[in-house]
């Protein structure tokens, strides 16, 4: 797309913020919002910032009936220094549109992505909260905006940028959780949708993930959905764990989503001179390691919560307890180095982040 100014129209009257200790996650939205059509013989075009608001959509849309679309999500954080900083925005543009390949959705260019966020975000800067565990939630959009029935590629898209101030994703913050490993059902396969950041991938996670949770769970561990065999993925986040001196985390291979923060987490790691290494594993190896002692640590990785320790295990009729139930060292240093990074106390050295 040719490069095209964005218009911004302000909002004539502010929502009321909310205070830093009072955030959630995802109930609270800015006072403006990103918006960018597609026409298939016009291309992308459009780009404005509006003010925050519903959007009309005919009951015909194709999004509504065929789930043709995407999403992304990353952060702002403002640091001690009163900065903003994207955290690995260059990263999620790639990953945004990898997805709208797989979903045949019109790719956008990278560093208008970025602009898109970063223009965004300035426009509402007052809305990124300051307090540590507290961020600006981006979450950029793309849905099929044509009106019409029949199993096609649409001929028109919608993309929009909306922004939430948020506290912790999980009610018990850092605190570590307790996990469910699913195996009567299915959540992706190589091939399917498992490795893109689609809506209909997640709504293959959600009875699974209430039933856990009617049970006292956080959240659910998938295993692959083939063999039922291997473990896969946590419903919103990657997963790692650290038997004796190694640290395993599945590999990419198709029906999981490639996670910023996990390939953070990898890169922080390695750099550490620390052993790990991308693998299949079985939850039958996870058992005999918790059974013989060598399970040290367990935790996942995403851009809502970071790093989360997990502290308990449920599988079958068995439930674990790992670390004592308490965050263990390697997780404790993963989330120190990464937020340290965020909220530029650390160093920044590999240009992971940008400033608004």
């Amino acid at each position: 797309m040719k490069e095209q100014p964005i218009r911004v129209t302000k909002a004539t009257t502010k929502k009321d913020k909310p205070k830093d200790k009072d955030l959630a996650f995802g109930n609270v939205f800015t006072d403006h919002m990103f918006v960018m059509d597609f026409q298939e013989e016009k291309g992308w075009y459009d780009p404005r910032v509006e003010p925050y608001g519903p959007f009309p959509l005919d009951p015909a849309t194709a999004v509504l009936h065929y789930a043709q679309a995407l999403f992304e999500g990353l952060k702002a954080f403002r640091g001690k220094d009163g900065k903003i900083r994207l955290f690995r925005p260059h990263k999620h543009a790639e990953r945004l549109n990898k997805t709208a390949q797989r979903m045949c959705i019109p790719t956008i260019e990278p560093e208008f992505v970025l602009k898109s966020w970063t223009t965004l975000v300035d426009v509402d800067r007052d809305w990124v909260p300051s307090a540590v565990g507290t961020s600006l939630y981006i979450r950029p959009t793309v849905i099929a905006s044509e009106a019409f029935l029949g199993v096609r590629p649409a001929k028109q898209y919608l993309y929009y940028v909306i922004l939430s101030p948020v506290g912790a994703y999980y009610p018990e913050g850092m605190n570590p959780v307790k996990i469910k490993v699913i195996d009567d059902q299915v959540r992706a396969v190589p091939g399917g949708l498992g490795e893109a950041k689609t809506g209909a991938n997640y709504a293959a996670s959600l009875h699974a993930a209430e039933t856990a949770k009617h049970e006292g769970f956080t959240q659910v561990l998938w295993l692959d959905g083939v063999h039922r065999k291997f473990i896969d993925e946590v419903g919103t986040m990657n997963i790692m764990l650290k038997i004796g001196d190694e640290v395993i985390t599945p590999p990419l291979s198709g029906s999981l989503l490639a996670g910023v923060t996990r390939d953070s987490a990898l890169t922080l790691m390695r750099e550490w001179g620390m052993t790990v290494h991308e693998r299949q594993i079985s939850i039958d190896e996870v058992m005999a390691a918790a059974g013989d002692g060598t399970l040290k640590e367990m935790w996942g990785t995403g851009t809502a919560a970071v790093i989360s320790p997990v502290g308990e295990l449920a599988y079958k009729h068995h439930r674990i307890a790992i670390n004592d139930g308490k965050i263990g060292a390697t997780a404790q240093r993963l989330y120190d180095a990464i937020v340290g990074i965020q909220y530029g106390t650390a160093p920044d050295t590999r240009g992971w982040t940008v400033q608004v």
